[in-house]
């Protein structure tokens, strides 16, 4: 082991002692099982997935509350894993941009070996947490941002690296693991522990551990963009409709927040550039798009705010 790798998580301790890699008896004779049987005993499992997160919602909460704040103030947030950990980060930032309309340097993943451990294993290099550390620099994190290290074990090295650099650089750091204590949790300012137990395979946290995290970061990048006003109520009014299926779904959007026609949806939509909240206030305020847009901006981009404010007198 070279002395980048030398980290004090990442020696050659008991994996035994890891609730991630312990072995449960249950599934003994996962081998001999029928197809019904472990479709049965997989669903089983998986079904304690949604507890485990219940049970760590407090600190969720704490740690979307800090996340907030820095997204506001035009933070970034950057996710950090290693292999499916790390993929997870991967799925969960690429939906942000067609789904909240970020920018793709707003919310973006970190993953040990590069882009191409996307699709094939990089031996080693989840083992390196100088590099962790390189990779944060090389995003040039800053204050303002927040760095989410994702590992089920909890003692990933290029995860401890990249969030000991972030916390120094002076980022909000969270860690999501599953493990309790684990040397993620002690390197983070906000821990989220989600203890799924043993997995049906032992060892595979691609599977409730992965769901777990899967859970967690679809709460913690979803929370935060509906407190910035990517929504109105449940709907998704910051999509930008760039195929057949989005474009009907927002001028469906326009009609029920505008309770307007679906041509009349359709016209503000081509008048606004495809903007769902600027075409909703034109309709809803019988104003142009450009006094929409500029009654948009003045509300900060929240469209609820916009439209509360429309029987103000200073719009009349």
């Amino acid at each position: 082991m070279t002395p980048a790798q030398g980290d004090d998580a990442s020696d050659d301790s008991d994996l035994s002692a890891l609730l991630t890699e312990s072995v449960d008896p249950r599934y003994a004779d996962l081998d001999i099982l029928s197809v019904a049987q472990l479709a049965e005993l997989m669903n089983a499992a998986d079904r304690t997935v949604p507890d485990a997160v219940h049970a760590a919602l407090p600190q969720i909460v704490l740690a979307v509350e800090a996340i907030l704040p820095r997204m506001i103030a035009g933070g970034r947030l950057v996710y950090v894993g290693a292999g499916t950990a790390g993929r997870l980060g991967i799925l969960d930032a690429s939906e942000c941009p067609p789904t909240f309309n970020t920018r793709p340097e707003q919310v973006f993943a970190i993953i040990a070996g590069g882009s191409r451990a996307v699709q094939t294993a990089v031996e080693g290099a989840e083992d390196d947490p100088a590099q962790g550390a390189v990779a944060v620099d090389a995003a040039k994190v800053e204050p303002r941002d927040t760095v989410v290290g994702i590992t089920a074990s909890g003692r990933t090295p290029y995860v401890l690296g990249a969030v000991k650099r972030a916390r120094e650089l002076g980022a909000l750091t969270v860690g999501l693991s599953c493990d309790a204590g684990s040397a993620l949790s002690g390197a983070v300012e906000r821990p989220i522990e989600v203890l799924v137990g043993p997995e049906v395979l032992s060892g595979s946290t691609r599977l409730k551990s992965g769901t777990a995290q899967k859970l967690v970061l679809n709460m913690i990048s979803t929370i935060v963009m509906v407190r910035m006003g990517k929504t109105y109520g449940n709907l998704m009014v910051d999509v930008r409709p760039t195929n057949h299926k989005l474009r009907v779904r927002a001028r469906r959007i326009v009609q029920q927040i505008a309770s307007a026609s679906g041509d009349d949806a359709a016209a503000a939509l081509a008048a606004s550039g495809n903007d769902i909240r600027v075409a909703s206030l034109m309709l809803a305020r019988h104003e142009s798009a450009e006094r929409a847009a500029e009654r948009l901006r003045a509300a900060g981009g929240n469209l609820r705010t916009a439209l509360e404010d429309g029987q103000c007198a200073s719009w009349a």
